[in-house]
């Protein structure tokens, strides 16, 4: 997918970026017609997207949630 084709679809932010909660950490989703989902960085959009399969995005968050990553911040 090329950065272009991701213009034209809606990225809401996470109710968790900027402010309080936050702190300025800005992300955003957006659901593709493919149904991959792409994720991104608000504070720096022209930098791209990571893409993610439904099954991808599923298993990254049970990671999240598990805490799997917590030692990279």
């Amino acid at each position: 997918m090329v950065q272009s084709e991701l213009f034209d679809v809606t990225w809401p932010k996470s109710s968790f970026s900027g402010g309080a909660n936050g702190g300025g950490q800005c992300v955003e989703v957006a659901v593709l017609d493919d149904g991959r989902v792409a994720v991104r960085n608000s504070n720096d959009r022209g930098a791209g997207a990571v893409l993610f399969t439904r099954a991808e995005m599923a298993a990254w968050m049970q990671g999240v949630e598990a805490g799997e990553f917590d030692d990279l911040a």
